[in-house]
């Protein structure tokens, strides 16, 4: 067993279970929000695209990991796995840009319960006065 490889493998997995942890959260959120949210088909589909890529990814190297890189004969299939699994990764990332930029910035997730959504400003707890310097 190639040791390079398989550390390789073990770092990239690890970051791989990140992106799908983050990606979760976020399916999980758009679901909760539902269709009113502007760009909740969008969402739905990029997320799952890349919940689904980064699945193939985690079985592809599963799979790199398993082979004997000494044999010669595995090398071109091996090459070919390798190629496939860093393209997913490329397109995931890509992704994962769109998924950002159509993210939930600027809007609140309302409770069953509360009737409106709350604006988002931004208020100090602190009187107008003490907010205020001044020169001594």
């Amino acid at each position: 067993m190639n040791h390079y490889a398989t550390k390789k493998s073990a770092a990239q997995s690890m970051l791989d279970v990140a992106l799908l942890m983050a990606n979760s959260s976020q399916l999980k959120s758009v679901i909760y929000v539902g269709p009113n949210y502007r760009f909740y088909l969008p969402l739905l589909v990029l997320l799952s695209l890349s919940i689904t890529l980064q699945v193939m990814v985690g079985l592809l190297l599963v799979f790199i990991v398993k082979y004997d890189l000494n044999d010669v004969r595995k090398h071109a299939k091996l090459n070919r796995m390798n190629n496939a699994a860093t393209l997913f990764v490329f397109f995931t990332v890509l992704i994962n840009i769109f998924i950002t930029a159509l993210g939930f910035e600027g809007y609140s997730v309302r409770s069953p319960m509360s009737p409106v959504m709350l604006p988002e400003h931004h208020h100090s707890l602190l009187p107008d006065d003490l907010n205020a310097t001044s020169g001594f």
